[in-house]
């Protein structure tokens, strides 16, 4: 068995009834009811069953969300700028607050993807000069930063910056401002404005390059004194799983900067595999990519190993899967459910790690003078015995006392 002690924590606690009295020698129930550990996944539908009118779509988006719900406590939502802002001041500020306020109130946290990110850009900035464009898209992340505080506390700041100077599939602003500036003088420019508009928010640098270019990249940012909360690292496995030596391989270069490590964007294939001759996934453009059976164990398998490794590593603090369900990027089986909101192998396989595994419920009897102790995944959790209820954090070793409430 994987060793998990970095993920939990022991607690001593002295249970007092509502009238101040030690509860002795009483039964209570220690349930634990949510998780310190980001176990994420895109949620664009909540942005989506905001916005449509149709009341069946509505209704079966929140079928789907609350499957969503059942597992995860961490969502991304999208702000790509050029769905985001398709023409310039007409933002999806609406419907995105919606969203992210009904997350929020869900227990989720929120993460917002991305705020500078050559592709999906808006068109409209490419009629304003370099420096124009710089000047808007700073405007931009102290924008939304802004707006966003105290909703979303994370962001991915800027997305695949290894490939962002060279790209050339067609002409955008930001790739222009890119090559002006280099990659360290935009990410600094970009990080520096969203770390003043918001000093406490978590943010992420983000790149599906997981080899020396973007290691070679943040070293050169954290020597430039690039505020970088937590790397990001995507793995799309449309061609097949990493398998753990590449898996393993990955944790022990970006462990080196001893950062935290979010796995930003996760997909396993539930059906056949892209060739390998693909360089580019957004190039394998099919009419259907549809699951098999014999697809659907295989990604629960591979999902249960990743998952596994990467929540025994202890820098990493966040896994997203970036499809919940199956038909969305490039149509393909990449989802936690079916199209028609069936459950899959892997949303089970999931669910009986992350609430089950590495969950802790404990059936436990205080001493004489009211006296617990336990040892708990880290998150918060609930007391309760006939004598009332209580709600405790435990996210670092503690010793202390929690009153019960009727």
């Amino acid at each position: 068995m994987e060793a998990l002690q970095h993920r939990q924590a022991a607690a001593r606690l002295r249970v007092l009834n509502p009238d101040g009295t030690p509860a002795a020698n009483r039964p209570v129930t220690v349930d634990q009811a949510s998780h310190r550990f980001l176990f994420g996944c895109g949620a664009f539908d909540a942005v989506a069953m905001m916005k449509t009118p149709d009341e069946e779509r509505r209704a079966f988006l929140k079928e789907r969300m609350d499957k969503w719900f059942g597992l995860f406590n961490y969502g991304t939502l999208p702000f790509y700028w050029g769905r985001y802002e398709p023409e310039e001041g007409r933002t999806a500020y609406a419907e995105t607050m919606a969203a992210a306020r009904y997350l929020r109130e869900r227990g989720a946290t929120v993460k917002g993807h991305p705020l500078c990110w050559h592709t999906a850009c808006a068109p409209w900035l490419l009629k304003y000069s370099n420096e124009e464009i710089l000047s808007r898209q700073l405007e931009r992340i102290r924008r939304d930063v802004s707006a966003f505080r105290g909703v979303i506390g994370l962001w991915d700041v800027i997305n695949e910056v290894v490939i962002m100077p060279e790209f050339d599939r067609y002409d955008n602003a930001i790739t222009r401002v890119c090559r002006d500036k280099g990659r360290v003088g935009l990410v600094r420019e970009v990080f520096a404005a969203a770390k003043e508009t918001d000093p406490g928010a978590v943010l992420l640098i983000n790149d599906f390059n997981t080899g020396k270019g973007y290691e070679d990249l943040v070293e050169a940012l954290l020597d430039a004194g690039v505020p970088i909360g937590a790397i990001g690292i995507q793995s799309h496995q449309h061609q097949g799983y990493w398998g753990l030596e590449k898996l393993n391989d990955v944790l022990r270069r970006f462990s080196r900067f001893g950062l935290p490590i979010h796995f930003t964007e996760n997909t396993l294939i539930s059906g056949d595999l892209m060739p390998p001759h693909i360089v580019d996934l957004n190039d394998w453009q099919v009419d259907s990519w549809p699951s098999t059976e014999e697809g659907e164990e295989r990604q629960a398998r591979e999902m249960a190993e990743m998952y596994s490794v990467l929540f025994a590593n202890p820098l990493v603090e966040a896994i997203t899967t970036w499809d919940f369900n199956d038909g969305c990027w490039l149509k393909a089986p990449s989802g936690l459910v079916r199209e028609d909101n069936s459950e899959k192998p892997c949303y089970h396989a999931l669910m009986g790690l992350i609430h089950g595994k590495w969950e802790t419920h404990l059936k436990l009897v205080t001493d004489r003078d009211g006296y617990l102790s336990f040892t708990g995944f880290k998150g918060g959790y609930s007391l309760a015995c006939d004598g009332g209820q209580a709600g405790l954090d435990l996210n670092e070793d503690m010793d202390g006392q929690v009153s019960l409430k009727r």
